[in-house]
């Protein structure tokens, strides 16, 4: 007998409360909760659709860690810790096996963060996901695109093209073998630590999901300032230098989304600082340019200067292409 939506809810996404501001998860009409006082509410909401954000047969396991690792990456470019969340599943059917896998990828990242999901929704349908994400964070430490200043270095946490190579792997057009390009394709680690450790000290951030060009010129345009690239600084790891060098498009690294990682701004003089807070995660963080008065997005490569202007994935673009 097809399991119930009831049913598939209390068996694969209701679990005790693990967080004490938590006093009505899941099983209600809504979910009640205990804000921190003196602290604001950072909310994003993400939907991921299949055939646009993942392909038909990525593994449940792997897609569960990845719809919640999106939304968490949205708090961790706003510095918030990250709270709790809700799902909704649209799903072509009650698949108990597809469940059991999906949820517990969702809820393994969610205990890494100690975060709680408190309440959602579930129908019939193509398959999609949404996620809301809440989290917290101090008005005056939160993290903006508006904040970058002149003279700013424009700094880039981990590596960059990575789940690019990846979905052109998955999508037959490089033959390329790096199973590390898959993985962070498929399962993204967000920088929640780094970013809480941001808060209040870098002056402008945002996440590359959508792709670097596009999501550094966010905080261009709402800064009302420009930034000159350095393609030498650019932190390529060797698979991606790779497929370059066979004849792979040399701006996929700026114009491939998914890699989840942060790009913010600094003022110079806080260079050294911000190397140690890096270094307290293990993670790598590399200055690849710095923000300028004249408007627009350059980059220097070979001592040519190119305009970025329009490089990367939009939803709504008459260019934008399906998964």
């Amino acid at each position: 007998m097809p399991i119930g939506e009831f049913e598939l809810i209390r068996r694969f996404f209701t679990r005790p409360p693990r967080r004490f501001d938590v006093v009505q998860g899941v099983g209600d009409d809504c979910a009640l909760l205990k804000p921190q006082k003196g602290n604001c509410l950072a909310i994003t909401t993400d939907t991921l659709v299949e055939g646009v954000h993942f392909l038909s047969g990525t593994h449940p396991e792997s897609l569960g860690h990845k719809v919640l690792a999106v939304s968490l990456s949205d708090l961790a470019a706003m510095g918030a810790t990250p709270a709790w969340v809700s799902l909704a599943l649209t799903l072509p059917s009650a698949d108990e096996n597809w469940l059991a896998a999906f949820s517990g990828g969702f809820a393994a990242l969610a205990d890494q963060y100690g975060v709680e999901l408190v309440g959602g929704d579930t129908t019939r349908g193509p398959l999609s996901i949404t996620v809301q994400a809440i989290g917290f964070v101090a008005e005056e430490g939160a993290l903006r695109r508006s904040s970058a200043r002149w003279g700013d270095g424009i700094y880039l946490t981990g590596d960059l093209g990575l789940a690019g190579l990846g979905l052109e792997i998955l999508l037959g057009k490089s033959t390329q073998h790096a199973p590390s390009a898959v993985s962070k394709l498929e399962r993204p680690q967000p920088r929640v630590n780094e970013g809480i450790s941001l808060a209040g000290f870098a002056n402008a951030c945002i996440d590359i999901s959508d792709g670097l060009a596009a999501d550094l010129s966010h905080i261009l345009r709402e800064s009302g300032v420009g930034a000159m690239l350095d393609w030498t600084a650019l932190p390529l790891p060797s698979a991606v230098r790779q497929y370059i060098e066979s004849g792979g498009d040399q701006w996929m690294p700026l114009r491939a989304g998914d890699d989840y990682e942060l790009c913010f701004t600094v003022s110079a003089e806080r260079e050294i600082e911000l190397v140690s807070r890096m270094a307290e995660f293990g993670c790598s963080c590399v200055r690849i340019g710095h923000i300028e008065q004249q408007l627009g997005l350059r980059l220097r490569h070979d001592g040519i200067v190119f305009d970025l202007a329009e490089l990367g994935y939009q939803h709504f673009s008459s260019e934008s292409q399906q998964l």
